[in-house]
């Protein structure tokens, strides 16, 4: 099982000024995994994916992909985050480019790929997710949830090798939220390697091989998800579901 790693944290140290956000984390994830990223609010979980694809410097530690630090110096950001797809809260749509032209824009001028090439693929992508008939529209035309799962089309087209989410549905509408949601599943059903950030319980349950959660900047608990959510091992895992089974049952 080892050598199927794709990605790998090594005694990862993450500090802004004086206080510590990462202490230590060590992680790996096998080619097809999906690990989901649990943990109260202000533990480190967005900041650990945004040190994975580079947006955050580290202090101490490595991390890997393919067998390959990225974290050491004079990495090629440029190139890594064509392989490490990340999705944010936030869309980050162009909103003077249509739907396909914003889609278009890495493969086209980073990658530099064909245009037939690259559109074909797009369109497919799109009509996977419902949204073929709206790549002529702009942003401004499509409700929140659609704009997402063109988020998550614009990162899947640099054909990358794992998929970072990082609470992409904190945004939205609660009806906006399956539409998204749906479009994950699915790729998770597909082996695309995934790495997600999410407080969705009912989603990370359904799509979770692997939950990690933190507290504190550490990794508490790791363990199989079923596992993970029938019984949690720690006592600060066991009280963070309590949590949540409280508000489901009062929502």
């Amino acid at each position: 099982m080892e050598q199927d790693i794709l990605l790998e944290i090594n005694q990862l140290h993450k500090n802004y000024d004086d206080r510590t956000v990462l202490n230590g984390v060590n992680l790996k994830v096998h080619k097809g995994e999906v690990v989901v990223i649990l943990g109260p609010s202000g533990c480190g979980k967005s900041t650990l994916l945004r040190c994975i694809n580079g947006l955050e410097p580290i202090q101490s530690g490595d991390i890997s992909l393919d067998g390959q630090s990225i974290s050491a110096a004079g990495t090629d950001w440029h190139l890594v985050r064509q392989k490490i797809g990340m999705v944010f809260q936030s869309y980050d749509l162009f909103p003077h480019m249509t739907i396909l032209e914003n889609i278009l824009l890495g493969p086209l001028k980073v990658q530099k790929r064909s245009q037939e090439e690259a559109t074909r693929q797009a369109e497919a992508l799109l009509e996977r997710i419902g949204l073929l008939d709206r790549k002529d529209a702009f942003p401004r035309q499509l409700s929140g949830g659609q704009k997402q799962r063109v988020a998550i089309v614009r990162a899947l087209c640099m054909n990358p090798e794992v998929m970072l989410f990082d609470e992409v549905t904190a945004a939205l509408d609660p009806e906006m939220v399956r539409e998204v949601l749906d479009v994950m599943l699915g790729l998770a059903k597909q082996g695309m390697t995934m790495v997600i950030v999410t407080h969705e319980m009912g989603f990370a349950k359904a799509v979770a091989d692997k939950v990690v959660f933190i507290d504190e900047g550490k990794i508490v608990e790791e363990s199989d998800a079923e596992l993970f959510f029938t019984d949690p091992k720690t006592d600060r895992a066991k009280q963070f579901l309590n949590i949540f089974n409280f508000n489901e049952e009062k929502g």
